[in-house]
């Protein structure tokens, strides 16, 4: 069995290609063609998913979410690992570390 490397703050993250992105009502909603399933991303996750366009580290893109969102650095950290976790189980995106 193949083991799937966990997600931490010293990675850096990157988009898959093969989605196909819109917007619906203010929200990103998002068709992964090589899953054939449809995610709603909600506003926050949607931002998530501009900023990781290209390589992000994961300090840089939690300091941009936090000068952008009233939260604090901690909360943030920890929500946006568990939604990149989300999108790692659901092949979304690439993950390295630094």
């Amino acid at each position: 069995m193949i083991r799937q490397e966990s997600i931490a703050a010293d990675c850096t993250v990157v988009q898959k290609p093969g989605a196909i992105v819109s917007e619906m009502n203010g929200e990103k909603v998002m068709l992964s063609v090589e899953n054939g399933k449809y995610y709603n991303l909600g506003r926050q996750g949607g931002r998530i998913w501009e900023l990781i366009a290209t390589p992000i580290a994961i300090p840089d893109l939690v300091s941009a979410l936090t000068a952008e969102y009233e939260i604090d650095r901690e909360t943030c950290e920890r929500d946006v690992l568990k939604f990149l976790s989300s999108l790692q189980r659901e092949k979304m995106i690439e993950v390295t570390r630094r």
